[in-house]
């Protein structure tokens, strides 16, 4: 049986996983540590939360005691490490919540998953192999910067962020691949585009646009609305990282990306369209500091060494995301709060 520790497993990416995998696996045990931040929601997971496979905790990862505290009493062979302070607008403004959570709390899970592996410099790769034991870096394309009109991110782009997010998620994958160079930890590194789906926190383009334009309020659009992105509907990236798992050669790093790039504009306009409203509703707002123009994701790798692909077309994600928030709206609403509605509202006045 497995034991997984999933971080940030109350956010929109982690609560997804958690999902997946249980309903994948009967053979499973997995424990959810979340701070329940204001992106981290429980309303989420009320549907298993009796399901004897599965733990919640209350539980920062910077808090070395309680996370040691859970090595020691469930035994992982797995770490996914989902938490993380995400939002970049946030990390212009408050950039040491970032740095705290992104990298401090990611050496801590190393140091601990390394001290109950029993790891040492001088029995490097000495019995990884052989116990399935694995921890796996959840990162993110913003990692990679920017780019122009031509090319794609692959595994061997050199890092350069431009946002303290993305340096903060930077910074964790260069101490995580140092822990496996140093230590010999089983580690991999997933770089994913721009997830949409279910259950994401409503600060995000796709939901955010949705909830605006269900409730005829302002849709802000940063600068010109011709920022690209590769959009990744979230049940291919779980299928993905559960592939990595399984599949994936230790130390290595493996881009995950949906093949569907689209402008920002261009997203919003087809919501609108969708649902049936006017594009009067459209604010175009003052971008955001070192905003990156253009993200792309080649998951050549992925694809032809561990025989991942995505499933789910954009047409048929959007879709069923569209549907999923209008049959949902009091989730959005449970966790839609002032502050998020405070901040927001100084987008467009």
């Amino acid at each position: 049986m497995k034991t997984i520790l999933v971080t940030g497993g109350a956010g929109f990416i982690g609560s997804n996983f958690i999902y997946y995998l249980l309903e994948k696996y009967n053979n499973v045990t997995i424990v959810n540590l979340d701070i329940l931040s204001y992106a981290g929601n429980l309303t989420t997971l009320v549907p298993i939360s009796q399901d004897p496979r599965y733990h919640f905790v209350k539980g920062d990862i910077c808090d070395r005691i309680l996370v040691s505290h859970l090595f020691e009493q469930f035994s992982f062979d797995t770490v996914v490490n989902f938490a993380a302070e995400s939002h970049v607008d946030r990390s212009i403004t408050q950039p040491d919540i970032f740095l705290k959570t992104n990298i401090m709390g990611t050496q801590v899970l190393l140091d601990t998953a390394k001290k109950h592996w029993n790891l040492e410099p001088d029995n490097k790769y000495s019995r990884l192999y052989r116990d399935g034991i694995k921890f796996l870096q959840v990162s993110t394309d913003e990692v990679y910067g920017t780019l122009g009109n031509e090319g794609l991110f692959t595994e061997n782009t050199p890092l350069s962020p431009n946002s303290p997010y993305a340096a903060s998620k930077a910074s964790a994958d260069f101490i995580v691949r140092a822990y496996h160079e140093t230590y010999g930890l089983p580690v991999n590194i997933t770089r994913c585009s721009n997830n949409y789906g279910p259950y994401q926190f409503p600060e995000k383009l796709i939901p955010l646009m949705i909830y605006n334009c269900c409730n005829d309020k302002p849709m802000p659009v940063y600068g010109d609305g011709l920022q690209i992105r590769d959009w990744l509907y979230v049940e291919d990236h779980c299928s993905a990282i559960d592939t990595v798992i399984r599949k994936g050669i230790t130390g290595e790093v493996y881009n995950i990306g949906g093949n569907n790039e689209k402008a920002n504009i261009d997203i919003v306009k087809l919501l609108i369209s969708a649902l049936e409203k006017d594009e009067s509703l459209i604010a175009y707002v003052k971008d955001r500091p070192g905003h990156d123009r253009r993200y792309a994701i080649d998951n050549t790798k992925i694809a032809a060494r561990l025989g991942w692909t995505p499933q789910y077309t954009f047409e048929v994600g959007i879709k069923k995301t569209i549907e999923w928030y209008l049959n949902n709206q009091k989730w959005t609403e449970q966790v839609t709060t002032g502050e998020y509605l405070k901040y927001y509202s100084k987008m467009y006045g």
